[in-house]
């Protein structure tokens, strides 16, 4: 299926340009649960970012998984892109129960699978499902409901569906709701695993055919980058580097490089070139950034 962005565009793999950011926030408030820094809320900063992120390392898309309730702001995600000559993917559904909006998703699976097909065909037009979050091994009935609806509007609309596994736990939970639910394993990316510390969770979910999100680089405070790099040479060893995505997760604004934070192009610079160090070759480097989230977004099985 082709790509849906902000701008209208819908863009064959091969129309994109360059590199990908699998999981960012352009616009995002989560402020609600009482933590006043918990917001990306400084426009030019984020565009300069990407500007700069394109001119230096190739940025052509990015996908802002800022969900129903998580504050996020379409149309100034939009203005950001175009400032900085990027495409966005915008993004629908639910994160974990703490941040879910007054009444949503519900008890009703058909209910909410209704409601994120409405925003799709008819709302802000999202190409991506996501992030879809549960926040501990096992979701919470609200959850559950967010991801079975998830997996209903993806195969309603032919939309990819990604998740917030919190700290990395449940991630095999989540797939195997997803797939329950009838959606290819190659239309999952399950998220934040380079949170924790599991190669055999790693490996099975690439295993099963779904995408192993490393999406968090940069955040030093949850993982040192060694350990991130450790745990993804571990998963290309074991056969898996076509089920492997790559971001930074920017989700405050102490995180922008004019805060003293990594900033949007840390996963595609330094990080890159420690990778590259490691003796990932050019090849793989560009499945990671580049031709496996393609691959995820459209669903297709290319060799």
């Amino acid at each position: 299926m082709p790509i849906r962005t902000a701008s209208g565009r819908v863009l064959a793999p091969a129309d994109v340009p360059g590199t990908v950011l699998a999981h960012e926030h352009l616009v995002v408030d989560l402020t609600r649960q009482g933590d006043p820094a918990a917001l990306v809320n400084d426009d030019a900063a984020v565009a300069a970012e990407l500007a700069a992120a394109r001119a230096q390392h190739g940025l052509g898309l990015v996908v802002d998984l800022t969900g129903r309730g998580m504050g996020g702001d379409p149309a100034r995600a939009r203005a950001i892109a175009e400032r900085a000559g990027v495409e966005v993917v915008l993004a629908t559904g639910w994160y974990y129960e703490r941040f879910h909006p007054d009444g949503e998703p519900g008890d009703s699976v058909e209910h909410a699978t209704a409601l994120l097909v409405d925003d799709i065909r008819t709302g802000i037009r999202p190409g991506v499902i996501g992030e879809i979050g549960s926040s501990g091994e096992q979701a919470s009935p609200a959850e559950r409901v967010g991801l079975l609806a998830s997996a209903g509007a993806a195969l309603a609309t032919g939309l990819s569906v990604a998740t917030h596994a919190h700290l990395g736990r449940g991630g095999l939970e989540q797939l195997d709701l997803l797939t329950g639910a009838g959606l290819p394993p190659r239309r999952c990316c399950i998220g934040h695993q380079d949170l924790i510390d599991d190669t055999g969770q790693h490996r099975a979910i690439a295993a099963a055919g779904a995408y192993v999100a490393f999406d968090t680089v940069g955040k030093a405070s949850y993982q040192p980058d060694e350990k991130r790099i450790e745990l993804l040479l571990a998963l290309l060893e074991s056969g898996h580097a076509r089920h492997l995505l790559l971001s930074n997760d920017i989700s405050r604004d102490g995180y922008l490089t004019s805060r003293g934070g990594p900033g949007f192009g840390h996963v595609l610079g330094p990080f890159r070139a420690e990778l590259a160090a490691r003796g990932v070759d050019p090849p793989t480097l560009d499945l990671l950034y580049r031709e496996n989230a393609l691959r995820w977004l459209d669903g297709t099985e290319r060799p």
